[in-house]
């Protein structure tokens, strides 16, 4: 079963893959967002659907949901849920949205353990990074 991870952000949106036995998520690529958000849907879809004709498919697509510690909805969590609706309807893998409370502060830990001292070489990972913590979060807590 390997899964997509999507970390949507303002400007970039990182992505991550798992194995194809769901275990292992990896960072991917990290994509520049368009302007607009039906563009950026188009975009995410294309890649979908490039990942499905791989010989090991594609079985979830996992993003990254935004929520205040206290579990409450941020200014960007309706703006995801709409995406993640659009990945629904124009998609076949199950769509599912994946707690992303501090993914990208683990994900810059990580990078900085790693020997990614440089701040700037370090922003330039962090989102495909962040959505390699949200889709292992996602693997390792599934039924």
């Amino acid at each position: 079963m390997r899964a997509l991870g999507i970390d949507y952000g303002a400007r970039r949106i990182g992505l991550a893959l798992s194995d194809a036995t769901g275990t292992l998520a990896s960072p991917w690529r990290l994509v520049e967002r368009p302007s607009s958000d039906a563009d950026t849907l188009r975009l995410i879809v294309e890649i979908i659907e490039r990942l499905q004709r791989d010989d090991e498919g594609l079985d979830a697509v996992v993003v990254g949901w935004p929520r205040r510690l206290d579990g409450t909805p941020t200014d960007q969590t309706s703006r995801i849920e709409a995406f993640a609706r659009g990945l629904e309807t124009r998609t076949g893998p199950r769509i599912v949205l994946q707690d992303e409370r501090l993914s990208s502060h683990e994900a810059e830990q990580r990078l900085s353990e790693r020997g990614h001292r440089d701040w700037r070489a370090r922003k330039k990972k962090l989102d495909a990074a962040a959505a390699a913590v949200i889709l292992q979060d996602y693997l390792d807590h599934r039924s």
